[in-house]
């Protein structure tokens, strides 16, 4: 029996070599995306549901955020500039303006108000808003401005970039961040369900929901959910500090666990020198395991447009996953040398 095809991502992300339908000297133009890792007061984490029919990321579980628009968001720097792979105004303000219009979480603080609280604003307001603003109708800074507000770009804390290997089709400059909605003391056992914003009619999302992120990984784990590599690894080192409780947990609890996230945020995580907040990713193809066919994607490149620079992704951990028609599958984060040594320890026994 003939072996079945490898699935097109497989493929592209174990290849150094571009598609060969569109061989071009140069990578694809990356288009420019943000997403905000948005924990709740109780330090669960918002994931959004992409629709079946996506033409990115279809039915996969995603972080809020999207493409950065220049009448909305500023200027944006070109695709030859090395600035449009670094945190700035424009990604800060889409970043926000993205995730109002997806979930109807509004991350404005009211102007000259030192509390730290969100600005309030009415339901049909808020529903209006979001409408014309999805339509190109109303500047999302403009409206903000009018209501008394200030994006609150200031709390975002950058968490990674990610940069699509160059022989994939669709390619995307991602910045992360993350962003911590104000503490409560409502119970951690509570969900809060978003419901698809109606600017866009239930094209792009269904729900979205606040889970722990055990919850999140333990879904992808038991491929109930797809999450691409990107969102399982971040939502797999935050899950280290963000752990669940069976009891309430305190306001001092659930704010000493966001003390240790931005102290993790502080490092570098490998040893190299880069902080988080400086890293980018660019998985490449690092090998096919003969023992469960998943591909090891290693994360230390920062991808074609940055060769040369001073910034790396993560030099000790790799992605494990198993790409097939429907998405990622079966993926797992570990450290690069236990992964090395297995396959170095295989390799021996059939010696």
């Amino acid at each position: 029996m003939a072996p079945s095809p490898r699935p097109e991502l497989e493929k592209q992300y174990m290849s150094s070599k571009p598609s060969p339908k569109k061989q071009s000297p140069e990578p694809r133009p990356s288009s420019r995306h943000v997403h905000i890792l948005l924990i709740s007061p109780t330090n669960e984490i918002l994931l959004l549901r992409r629709v079946q029919n996506s033409s990115s990321f279809a039915s996969a579980h995603v972080f809020p955020g999207g493409n950065l628009s220049s009448s909305q968001d500023g200027e944006i720097p070109l695709p030859d500039d090395k600035q449009r792979h670094v945190d700035g105004p424009a990604y800060r303000l889409g970043a926000i303006r993205e995730c109002f219009e997806e979930s109807g979480l509004l991350l404005v603080k009211k102007k000259g108000d030192q509390s730290g609280d969100l600005l309030e604003v009415d339901a049909e307001t808020r529903d209006k808003a979001r409408k014309a603003i999805h339509a190109g109708k109303l500047k999302f800074a403009e409206w903000v401005e009018s209501i008394g507000g200030v994006v609150d770009s200031d709390s975002l804390i950058p968490f990674t970039r990610w940069v699509t290997p160059a022989n994939l089709p669709k390619r995307f400059t991602t910045q992360m961040y993350v962003y911590f909605l104000p503490l409560t003391q409502s119970s951690p056992a509570a969900k809060t369900v978003i419901h698809v914003p109606t600017s866009d009619g239930g094209l792009e999302h269904t729900t979205a929901l606040f889970a722990p992120c055990t919850r999140w990984l333990d879904l992808a784990t038991r491929n109930e959910i797809i999450l691409f590599p990107p969102q399982f690894y971040l939502i797999h080192l935050l899950c280290t500090f963000l752990t669940p409780s069976s009891a309430p947990l305190s306001t001092t609890e659930l704010q000493a666990q966001r003390s240790a996230v931005m102290e993790f945020l502080e490092t570098d995580g490998d040893g190299k020198g880069v902080k988080w907040a400086d890293k980018v990713m660019s998985p490449v193809g690092l090998m096919l395991r003969k023992s469960d066919g998943r591909s090891v994607l290693a994360l230390d490149k920062p991808g074609p447009e940055l060769k040369g620079s001073k910034r790396r992704g993560d030099e000790k951990r790799v992605v494990l996953v198993k790409f097939g028609k429907n998405g990622p599958r079966d993926v797992e984060v570990r450290m690069k040398e236990e992964v090395l040594e297995e396959e170095r320890a295989a390799a021996k026994v059939k010696l």
